[in-house]
């Protein structure tokens, strides 16, 4: 599934003379008008200057977290329970809005701590004849180096792939976790070690992706064990280094982060047009190695995309808007 966020006009938009380019049409439509196009332009008179884009959900600026989260990710949680893998990624350009659909402010929580709340009062309810353990790894890949969130002194860590084909990071710290409180307050912990750099887009601009890990194994008396997991992606920013005015080590970052990126796309791409496909590489970057089961697996996908309605965000609009439209069309099996 595909849901598109538009974030509201920022102040600096504003301020800067920016007018509304993006708009929701309707629960999956978002049009997108080019600001550039001069509409005395005889020559260009018959083209459209607006292009629709349909998605699974769309929402406006007036869309609330619980909203978003009751929409997108809400029925992954009894899946996860029951054993399947589920994973939802935030992804969009900087300071469009990917760190506050997934993390929130205490007010208004995210799909963290919702997703979180959802599980732990399902495995509480559930029947007295099944155990259940729930742990979780935090984790960021930056400049393709995975270092551990909850754990920094760890160093870089490695991917590994075990004998069933699963890739695992070598050497990660996972917790145990019993309540929603718990585990925000780890997390509250690992994003102060998260790697985040002003840029011209974002003053605290997050130039790694984050990847929370929440594992769920299931035992009934009499049978097997069953485990789900749960990825939920802060992805970083993707946008062209002009937009950011890095230079030197951001824009080395920003390299990494596009490369990565790019890598996923290219997955999505391969992914969508199966028939024709039948090697995907997943070996282009650590993101899409870790992710190989969530992309192409059994499992069950969210992808949130951000954008800005400004019209000084044009071209990373109409950039998110086509990658996210083309991440639709994927089929896992």
């Amino acid at each position: 599934q595909v849901a598109l966020r538009i974030r509201p006009m920022s102040a600096a938009e504003l301020a800067e003379g920016a007018r509304p380019i993006a708009h929701r049409m309707d629960e999956q439509v978002v049009v997108l008008r080019d600001p550039m196009e001069d509409p005395g332009d005889v020559l260009r008179a018959s083209c459209s200057r607006e292009k629709s884009y349909v998605f699974d959900m769309a929402f406006d600026s007036s869309a609330t977290q619980e909203t978003v989260y009751r929409a997108t990710t809400q029925g992954l949680v009894a899946g996860v329970i029951s054993g399947h893998n589920a994973t939802v990624f935030a992804y969009g350009p900087t300071g469009c809005g990917k760190t506050y659909t997934m993390l929130g402010t205490d007010d208004e929580p995210g799909i963290y701590a919702r997703t979180l709340g959802e599980l732990f009062q399902t495995i509480e309810d559930a029947s007295g004849d099944t155990d259940y353990e729930v742990s979780m790894s935090y984790l960021e890949i930056y400049n393709e180096m995975i270092r551990d969130l909850l754990n920094p002194s760890l160093g870089c860590l490695q991917l590994r792939e075990d004998a069933g084909g699963t890739v695992q990071v070598a050497g990660i710290t996972e917790i145990s976790a019993i309540s929603t409180e718990e585990v925000l307050q780890v997390l509250a912990r690992g994003n102060t070690q998260r790697t985040q750099e002003p840029t011209a887009a974002n003053r605290s601009s997050s130039r790694s992706h984050a990847v929370l890990q929440v594992t769920v194994r299931q035992r009934r008396r009499g049978r097997g064990l069953r485990r789900g997991h749960l990825f939920m992606i802060d992805l970083a920013g993707s946008e062209r280094a002009a937009q950011t005015q890095n230079r030197g080590q951001r824009m080395k970052e920003g390299a990494h982060i596009n490369r990565s990126l790019l890598a996923l796309g290219n997955c999505i791409k391969a992914l969508s047009h199966r028939a024709s496909t039948k090697y995907i590489n997943y070996r282009d970057s650590k993101l899409t190695r870790l992710l190989k089961d969530s992309l192409g697996g059994n499992s069950h996908t969210v992808m949130i995309a951000h954008i800005s309605p400004a019209s000084t965000a044009f071209e990373e609009s109409r950039s998110t808007l086509a990658y996210a439209h083309r991440t639709k069309s994927i089929r896992t099996t």
